[in-house]
């Protein structure tokens, strides 16, 4: 069979900056071109113009040249390439991610001393990511296909969509994690990576993200915390209300699931009736520097799926806040425990990250954390003590392991001298490690299976009436320390691999 005539928009070339804004803008009017064209053309067809070929719209793409190794300040983690060579990446969702592209496109060019280049890609946009949200599927007709294949607008229809036949979908070969988890094979010839992500992953991740949390991605900030419980996501939205209503907070807009946006209001406006499966709840600052809280659920592959959408957002830390059940006698139900290091029983991760890799503490957001908790409970030095324990954090995927044969679990959680053990924190700190984003976790004792303390419907109201409120105020107050500390501090040069992207 002969191929299809390919119909693309009219390229611009590959052209070379000096100055990040051009390069940015450049990047901009190839996406937005790319996707309108795709848009128009989809349009048509639904309308019965269908086109005689294949519609094809390319990616934007940056690289850059440089035959010298860098000789830059090594205290930086980011913002350079590690050697002489060529290193590219492909783009997506400019308007979204301008002032991270802004910025590293100018570390690039700070540190190198060489300009970028900038043209489309090979790599096609794939129809379902160039409609977008606002994008109206209106009737097919006059072309039904009955060697088509389901999409979008065949059931109002009630017929076939060749959608495959004129318009590129979403490839899997092209949409994987090889580049963060270091095991991308590089071609002979060909170019590094430049970024930890390529496009198809990114849009991917972000139609995840709006599918799972109810919520644009545009919406979320660079501060994520992550929670197992409804009553955190109330204690947020009541703090939100006051943080509104502060003409000196600093905090502008409210979000809630169904993109529900409260500003300057006396009361946030929260969604009633059903909710998705990780509603996401965004208080807004400028620059995104708010505070953005996903209640995830519970168990490790939830919290698996949430990072691994999130991290395409490069956010500039992420937090767990959740229960867990204290494993020592002398704890108390109530008391935080403040992970330094982390037992993997949680196995979604084993593929990607095998379980001999240590996961370590990042001393910066140690810091915030201990230094939250001494300021909202008023308490320090030894005194903080009575109330809080750092130590290891094992994580599970069972939640009921309680009945299995103690002579298992319990012996290795006694030899790995764990204080505490939870179905979220191990998994949200190995994809912070994974992907280079800062994670902790800060816990609060909720039950002693141990030790003859079980949660029971009684005890556990009362417990999250009294305890949650303070426990979101010390992780909210973490996160605010974080946001007053420079990035390039932040970011660890402990989760940089040997051969790293510059891209953060």
């Amino acid at each position: 069979m002969p191929s299809r005539k390919l119909i693309e928009p009219r390229s611009t070339g590959h052209r070379s900056f000096d100055n990040a804004d051009d390069a940015v803008a450049a990047i901009r009017d190839i996406h937005d071109g790319g996707t309108k064209f795709l848009r128009r053309h989809l349009g048509k067809a639904l309308c019965g113009a269908w086109p005689r070929g294949r519609c094809r719209a390319y990616y934007p793409e940056i690289s850059i040249t440089t035959d010298t190794h860098a000789r830059l300040d090594s205290r930086f983690a980011f913002g350079f390439v590690a050697e002489p060579g060529t290193y590219s990446t492909t783009l997506t969702q400019p308007r979204l991610f301008d002032k991270y592209l802004r910025q590293q496109v100018s570390l690039l060019l700070q540190n190198h001393g060489v300009p970028v280049t900038v043209g489309p890609s090979r790599t096609p946009i794939p129809v379902h990511f160039a409609i977008g949200g606002d994008f109206k599927l209106g009737p097919m007709r006059g072309h039904d296909s009955p060697q088509g294949v389901d999409g979008p607008g065949a059931p109002e229809a009630g017929g076939k969509f060749p959608l495959r036949d004129h318009f590129d979908v979403p490839d899997l070969s092209t949409i994987g994690d090889e580049i963060a988890n270091c095991t991308a094979e590089q071609q002979p010839g060909g170019a590094m990576p430049l970024a930890p992500f390529t496009a198809q992953r990114v849009d991917y991740s972000l139609a995840r993200l709006a599918h799972y949390t109810a919520t644009d991605p545009e919406h979320f900030q660079n501060h994520v915390l992550f929670t197992n419980y409804q009553f955190y996501v109330d204690e947020f939205a009541a703090f939100a209300q006051e943080a509104l209503n502060d003409s000196e907070s600093g905090y502008a807009a409210f979000v809630a699931p169904g993109n529900r946006v409260s500003t300057k209001a006396v009361d946030v406006d929260m969604p009633a009736g059903n909710l998705p499966q990780m509603p996401a709840y965004h208080l807004k600052r400028r620059n995104a520097s708010g505070i953005s809280l996903v209640n995830i659920g519970i168990g490790p592959s939830n919290a698996k799926t949430a990072t691994d959408h999130v991290a395409v957002l490069r956010p500039h830390a992420w937090l767990m806040l959740g229960h867990c059940a204290g494993l020592r006698n002398s704890q108390n139900l109530g008391d935080y425990v403040l992970a330094h290091a982390y037992v993997r029983e949680d196995h979604v991760l084993d593929a990607d990250l095998p379980v001999w890799i240590p996961v370590p503490a990042l001393a910066e957001v140690q810091i915030a954390l201990e230094a939250a908790v001494e300021e909202v409970t008023e308490l320090s030095g030894f005194e903080l003590k009575r109330i809080m324990r750092t130590g290891t954090v094992a994580t599970i995927d069972n939640r009921n392991w309680e009945l299995r044969d103690q002579s298992g679990p319990v012996q290795r959680l006694s030899q790995s001298r764990a204080i505490a053990l939870d179905m979220e924190s191990a998994t949200i700190a190995a994809n912070g490690f994974r992907f280079r984003v800062p994670y902790g976790s800060l816990l609060c004792v909720s039950d002693k299976p141990l030790h003859g303390e079980l949660k029971l419907p009684g005890t556990a109201t009362e417990f999250y009436r009294t305890q949650v409120g303070r426990h979101l105020k010390i992780g909210i107050r973490a996160m605010e320390m974080l946001r007053e500390m420079p990035l390039e501090r932040l970011h660890s040069r402990k989760l940089r691999s040997f051969d790293e992207t510059a891209f953060l």
